[in-house]
């Protein structure tokens, strides 16, 4: 697993996270490496969330950018 969490791209987050899931679905791990992998995986979360949040805002910001552009 990658370690540096907040420099992943959102592509990279998003595999990583695909791969946690799969791996916390197809249990056979110790409770300690299922409560690692849950945890890596709310990270995992953020990051991609964040990255989605920041293209929000920049597709809002040219919407809005456009729209006064018009007007």
């Amino acid at each position: 697993m990658t370690s540096d969490v907040p420099e992943l791209s959102y592509e990279e987050a998003r595999e990583e996270l695909i791969d946690v899931v799969r791996r916390l679905e197809s249990g056979g791990g110790s409770l300690e490496e299922s409560l690692a992998l849950w945890e890596r995986g709310e990270k995992l979360a953020t990051i991609c969330q964040s990255w989605l949040d920041g293209a929000r805002r920049r597709l809002d910001a040219a919407v809005a950018k456009d729209t006064d552009a018009e007007e």
